[in-house]
């Protein structure tokens, strides 16, 4: 995935189109912890009221809305299988 098309300035952009009247903020990130999933949350206040997105880093660079599939849970029932 190219990580210029997909960075995080374009995603912001994109998604909650800032402007000078209502621009966006960052008012969550999160790096590290149990997972090493960055995300940040970008806020905009818009007439309609305030709108937030989670973006999220992937191995390649490239930020997206949905979080990488290797910070997804996931089951098992294979390994109790005997």
């Amino acid at each position: 995935m190219n990580s210029k098309a997909s960075s995080l300035h374009r995603l912001v952009d994109k998604w909650l189109g800032p402007t000078p009247a209502a621009p966006a903020r960052v008012v969550r990130m999160r790096r590290g912890g149990a997972t090493p999933t960055r995300c940040v949350c970008v806020e905009v206040q818009r007439p309609s009221g305030l709108l937030s997105v989670f973006f999220f880093r992937h191995e390649d660079g490239s930020w997206c809305v949905f979080p990488p599939t290797h910070g997804r849970l996931s089951m098992s029932a294979c390994r109790f299988a005997m």
